[in-house]
């Protein structure tokens, strides 16, 4: 893109100023103020490259976490819909999408954005959605946007306070929520390590919220009263998505591509798409097809959202690796459009597997950063199946895999109670079940 200044081409600057508009955090900009060491070295006959990265972030750079969550996409195409007991005929809901109707990010965008792709192109809405690629199998957008979002909010609250204890309050789902952040020895760090382990820190406690939001959502939590989000509780893509969104955030940080608002959409615009261009993502037409492979086993189409069970597979393995679920070929040929995935099953793709950072430049990040998470009284009742000792006082990111691990229990026995009434469904039939 043009006229987009680097990491390096801003450090090599040597002299950066500091401000960070009074406004929303929807309207940012941040800009940072070298240190002594920094500005003496710039001004050497043979500056040092690495004091010129000696840089600052005051106190008032920090950014509030984003304040909306954007609509994500139910597992599935062209889904059945209720709201409470009536159904809303003649209505189906469609969610796929492919990389070249994908549109601009906008930081905080919620339900609805209009953002310029690039400084000489268009505006567009995000257009968020559902596709499915040959390396990450089914990769919904809107996670990915959240993720990266808070990953860089996270980051403008970290670095100023690197190696201070601090407390980061995060927005309230079924209880209250906040990261723990230890005090640590940086003395040891170079400035462009102290960088790395600031965004490494926002990335995992970025994708730790994304954590929380998957139980959360399983526990009651709902964005809209009359709208249950159970159904959407530790969906098969959500994760995957929520660690290239935090992986994505993570790269633009690294590269200094995220100091202001605008900076960050368009740069996250063109990592967004190049990322999934680099997944190898298949067509709507396709991504449908695929869809309507797993229809009866993954999800079922006759099952109108949002009831829980019109998804019938769930990925509970939380924690810093994800690996995505590609459809296999014999499921992929129950589709009634298998002859637009021929070819693409010719020469089989090896899944990607994604990994968030637990150790950088020597800081354990599980041992300095915390995501807790508190439950309110009214969803106590959620967690009786849970032993109380692992709830009841608060918990913390990493006693999510246990939390998931009991959640998924009890699916099993919901699920099993779910199939008896409907023996029709393919899952119900062991010899298929996959």
């Amino acid at each position: 893109m043009k006229n987009i200044l680097t990491r390096k081409s801003l450090f090599g600057a040597g002299v950066i100023f500091v401000t960070l508009t009074a406004c929303s955090s929807n309207d940012w900009q941040v800009r940072a103020i070298p240190s002594e060491a920094a500005v003496k070295t710039a001004l050497d006959d043979t500056p040092d490259p690495a004091l010129l990265r000696d840089i600052l972030l005051p106190q008032q750079a920090a950014l509030g976490l984003p304040e909306s969550v954007r609509p994500c996409c139910a597992f599935g195409n062209a889904q059945r819909v209720q709201v409470g007991e009536m159904p809303i005929p003649f209505y189906r809901h469609a969610n796929t999408v492919d990389l070249e109707s994908i549109g601009a990010h906008a930081f905080d965008a919620g339900g609805f954005s209009y953002q310029k792709i690039s400084p000489d192109e268009g505006k567009s809405t995000e257009n968020n959605g559902v596709l499915y690629t040959l390396k990450g199998g089914f990769i919904d957008l809107a996670h990915i946007r959240d993720t990266a979002d808070n990953t860089v909010a996270i980051f403008y609250q970290v670095y100023p306070n690197l190696g201070k204890q601090t407390s980061i309050k995060l927005p309230y789902e079924i209880g209250d929520r906040s990261i723990e952040i230890e005090a640590f020895d940086v003395s040891g760090l170079t400035p462009e390590q102290r960088w790395e382990v600031a965004a490494a820190i926002a990335a995992r406690m970025g994708f730790a919220m994304a954590e929380a939001h998957e139980i959360a959502q399983w526990h009651g939590y709902r964005s809209f009263a009359l709208w249950s989000e159970a159904v959407s509780a530790y969906s098969i893509e959500d994760l995957y998505s929520n660690m290239l969104g935090a992986k994505i955030a993570q790269a633009l940080i690294t590269d200094n591509l995220v100091m202001s608002r605008q900076q960050f959409n368009y740069h996250m615009t063109s990592w967004l798409a190049a990322t999934l261009a680099w997944l190898q993502p298949l067509s709507v037409d396709q991504t449908n097809a695929l869809f309507d492979g797993v229809d009866g086993l993954w999800w079922d189409s006759n099952n109108p959202l949002p009831n829980k069970f019109m998804l019938l597979k769930r990925h509970y393995q939380l924690g810093h690796i994800q690996q995505p679920f590609l459809v296999p070929q014999t499921l992929a040929k129950r589709s009634p459009s298998w002859p637009l995935l021929a070819e693409v099953y010719q020469n089989p793709v090896a899944p990607h597997r994604l990994s968030i950072a637990q150790e950088v430049h020597g800081v354990v990040l599980d041992d300095v950063a915390k995501l807790y998470l508190h439950v309110d009284d009214k969803f106590k009742a959620s967690f009786e199946h849970i032993p109380t000792g692992l709830w009841q006082q608060g918990f913390d990111h990493t006693q999510f895999v246990e939390i998931a691990e009991y959640d998924q229990q009890q699916d099993v026995i919901e699920l099993e109670a779910h199939l008896q009434q409907y023996p029709q469904l393919p899952l119900a039939n062991l010899s298929v079940k996959e």
